[in-house]
């Protein structure tokens, strides 16, 4: 989601960070907001990597049990956009007004529906949900 915010930036002649500044404003207020990448930079990404995971995390807990994939890609494309929708027009407009004013909506819409694609493949990496534990003769 993240790499297809900054090549849409690109696009649009911003800054390929453009995004991760924005959330930064969060910690730096507008000053955050500048071309380019700084220091700033990396507390906008981390803070994305961050909700996005714990995202990812209760979107597998709670759906774990569909077998369907077709299901679970319908129900992580709904999760994404639902989340983009409260986030983005709903939290960010108080808590986050620069980011609710200055975000591009369709490439963060389409960025959001990328999310949720590769979301729905969570059930390719959750292993079997239990942890099998080898002892050698070693020890």
């Amino acid at each position: 989601m993240l790499a297809w915010l900054g090549v849409s930036a690109i696009w649009q002649r911003r800054s390929f960070w453009t995004s991760e500044n924005l959330i930064a404003s969060a910690f730096y207020g507008d000053a955050a907001i500048g071309r380019g990448f700084a220091s700033s930079t990396l507390s906008g990404t981390a803070l994305y990597v961050l909700v996005y995971s714990l995202l990812g995390g209760l979107f597998a807990a709670v759906f774990r049990s569909q077998e369907r994939q077709v299901r679970v890609l319908l129900l992580s494309l709904v999760f994404s956009m639902g989340w983009y929708y409260l986030s983005f027009h709903v939290m960010y407009r108080s808590v986050l007004p620069l980011v609710y004013l200055l975000h591009t909506e369709r490439p963060m819409v389409l960025g959001h529906l990328v999310y949720g694609t590769f979301l729905a493949r969570f059930q390719n990496y959750a292993g079997g949900g239990h942890i099998e534990i080898h002892a050698t003769a070693e020890e």
